[in-house]
């Protein structure tokens, strides 16, 4: 009889333990604010304010910019982590969207577009976090511009991330041949899955719906 109630408390023990298991979701999204794609920001808002919506208690959300330099949280916008409470939780959600309306009526374009540094700058925010669930939205033509003097020719580590681009307008060399811009899609696709990483493209911004 004792080693069978020992038996069921083993049990009850391991399944409460596994409830202990995150289920939260972590978003940080990267911003292009490269020459003309600065004037895109404010359907960037819109998506903000959208991925607001779906996010809830114990979920994380950042947004930086891409910056001639990625690579550090000075180019951190806003970011936050809900608490569990839904009055705190619309609190942070309106200072979020504050935080973000007055960058975008600010913004100024940047020279350059490091987009690997934003991505590794990404990743190391949300492994610290610690989410089940871990995404980057990358809201660009996905054109990479690089200072002379940056090294970006790595891989980053990427398994259990979804990586989605947004909105990755074609440039005017790309109407030219469209090839380019197919090959652009191609590269960053096969740099995000070597490491394990997931890849989408949304460029019908309906299409955000599926994600969360």
């Amino acid at each position: 009889m004792r080693t069978g109630i020992f038996a069921s408390l083993c049990v009850l023990l391991v399944s409460c333990s596994g409830d202990q298991t995150p289920r939260n979701t972590g978003v940080y999204m990267l911003l292009d604010t490269s020459g003309t794609y600065a004037e895109e920001l404010e359907k960037a808002e819109q998506i903000i304010r959208y991925t607001l919506s779906k996010l809830d208690a114990t979920d994380t959300f950042a947004v930086a910019r891409i910056d001639t330099g990625s690579f550090s949280e000075k180019d951190i916008i806003a970011k936050v982590t809900f608490d569990d409470r839904p009055s705190a939780v619309n609190r942070q959600k309106r200072l979020f969207a504050q935080q973000v309306s007055d960058f975008v009526k600010n913004a100024k374009a940047s020279a350059y577009t490091d987009i690997t540094g934003g991505l590794l700058q990404a990743v190391e925010f949300l492994n610290e976090k610690g989410t089940a669930k871990k995404m980057i939205l990358i809201f660009s033509d996905l054109k990479e511009d690089l200072q002379e003097g940056y090294i970006r020719d790595f891989d980053i580590e990427l398994n259990g991330f979804q990586v989605i681009a947004l909105n990755v307008t074609k440039l005017r060399s790309d109407n030219i041949d469209p090839r380019e811009y197919m090959n652009r899609l191609k590269e960053w696709r096969d740099r995000v899955e070597k490491t394990g990483g997931e890849w989408r493209v949304i460029n019908d911004l309906d299409g955000l719906e599926g994600i969360f």
